[in-house]
């Protein structure tokens, strides 16, 4: 991964107070007997790109969808910018200013890049009869203003080749630069990515890595990322939490955090962890 870990470590330090993007406090979660959080902790910091990390299984997706909204939490508080959020509905946390991308492609087959990227504006659309019955006057304006930030977007994403194709017939790589896009256009404060690079390639994680650091750095966004792909996380991201059954077991600068003796265990088992410790002596 040649993404500029220079680029990388941009992000302020401190996570006291009004400098938090998103803060979480004992959050628990139970689907039936099984508790996939356990009461967990985390801090996002304004301009920060935060990894989420740990094995299949571990409750990341689950603490997302806490965070967004879908699931509420049996306990345990969230907030957004200062705002409690606990128990919100998702579409109203979207118009707060958080836009998601998820593990598998959510983009629309049978429609073009540009109107599936367009589709990211619909939180700040207000449509309305009066709106319709006076277009010229209002609507058409309105769609102006959202089709020149969607072209912005397209410009910033590379994806100005391709605008008018159908999503299905484009690669992968493509697919999850346009959902990305699809997200940005949502203009958020907050961007999470649930395994933005699931399924590519070298090259392809290089270009999604850059634009992420891009979106940081360009237009101000807090990040919050969840990824596999460690090489990933060590090159772009500022911190990150280990999560393993519902639990944090690391948390700080990516690389010591991803050497923990309780993270190589989780990921390769005791007796593999045992053998790895005895290498590196």
């Amino acid at each position: 991964m040649r993404a500029s870990a220079a680029h990388a470590r941009t992000a302020p330090a401190s996570t006291a107070g009004d400098e938090l993007a998103l803060s979480c406090r004992g959050i628990e979660r139970s689907f039936g007997g099984l508790r996939a959080l356990k009461g967990v902790d985390l801090d996002v910091a304004r301009g920060e790109i935060f990894g989420l990390v740990g094995p299949n299984g571990s409750g990341k997706t689950t603490m997302v969808n806490v965070m967004t909204g879908f699931y509420p939490p049996n306990a345990g508080r969230v907030r957004l910018f200062g705002q409690d959020i606990t128990g919100v509905a998702p579409h109203r946390i979207a118009r707060m200013g958080v836009a998601r991308t998820f593990q598998n492609l959510a983009l629309f087959k049978g429609m073009s890049v540009l109107d599936n990227i367009l589709l990211g504006r619909h939180v700040h659309m207000r449509p309305s009869a009066l709106a319709a019955l006076f277009y010229w006057a209002w609507a058409e304006r309105e769609e102006l203003a959202h089709r020149r930030l969607v072209e912005e977007v397209i410009d910033f994403m590379q994806l100005q080749d391709i605008r008018d194709e159908p999503v299905e017939v484009i690669p992968m790589g493509l697919q999850k630069r346009v959902e990305l896009a699809r997200a940005l256009v949502a203009e958020p404060r907050l961007l999470i990515l649930d395994e933005p690079m699931a399924g590519m390639n070298q090259e392809e994680k290089e270009y999604i890595a850059r634009f992420i650091l891009d979106a940081r750095e360009e237009r101000g966004v807090t990040i919050f990322i969840i990824e596999h792909h460690m090489d990933v996380v060590t090159a772009i991201c500022d911190r990150a939490m280990v999560l393993s059954y519902g639990e944090t077991i690391a948390e700080g600068e990516p690389k010591a955090a991803i050497a923990e003796p309780k993270v190589i265990e989780a990921y390769i088992g005791q007796r593999a962890a045992a053998r790895h410790a005895r290498a590196q002596t």
